[in-house]
């Protein structure tokens, strides 16, 4: 839906009409889901998140400005509580299980215009890698390459500066530069540094 559409339902939601909130969560609800299961890696745990999510969202609705694109506002709750089921398991198990955090997913670009076996194997290489990132480094570098999200705009959701957003994003790649061949990185992030220098 257009940004007029989505104004337009959300006013409607906010008003209490429930129909209204049910097409929010279906414009929304898939983006949600892919976002938080690359950061849980676990199915049951992405869906229970993302509806305490829609849950939180709706209760909250009133509070939530047009200023700010809606996907924003629903991926700060949505990384809120992810960070929070992170911070439990941490507390549980003594330290944080990178393991879980992310993984690879073939985009339906990334698919027709590189569909080998070789392809794939270097794809997963490189979110291998990202899943090593902190959850703040990692959620930037989602929401920068995988949303299209300003820095301005990830800073929103992780509460931060988007100068403070930029520094994640530069020593996520360096990083990943420094654990994989730079080429390899260069050819998945290379776009995203020209994205970057428009977004500051």
């Amino acid at each position: 839906m257009t940004r007029a559409e989505e104004r337009r339902v959300i006013d409607r939601a906010k008003r209490g009409n429930p129909e209204a909130f049910r097409q929010v969560v279906e414009a929304y609800k898939d983006r949600l889901y892919a976002f938080i299961w690359k950061m849980v890696r676990n199915h049951h745990e992405a869906e229970d998140i993302c509806q305490a999510a829609f849950v939180k969202a709706y209760q909250s609705l009133a509070s939530y400005s047009d200023a700010y694109a809606f996907s924003t506002w629903l991926f700060t709750i949505g990384y809120r509580i992810c960070l929070n089921q992170l911070r439990k398991k941490r507390a549980l198990s003594g330290e944080m299980d990178f393991s879980h955090i992310g993984g690879p997913e073939e985009s339906d670009a990334a698919i027709s215009v590189a569909n080998s076996e070789e392809a794939r194997r270097l794809r997963d290489q490189v979110w291998a890698a990202v899943d090593t990132l902190t959850p703040p480094q990692k959620t930037a570098v989602l929401l920068f390459y995988k949303e299209n999200k300003s820095c301005q705009e990830i800073g929103l959701v992780l509460g931060i500066p988007a100068v403070t957003v930029k520094s994640h994003l530069h020593r996520a790649r360096a990083k990943l530069k420094s654990v994989l061949d730079q080429e390899l990185v260069s050819s998945f992030l290379d776009l995203g540094d020209l994205r970057d220098s428009r977004t500051a």
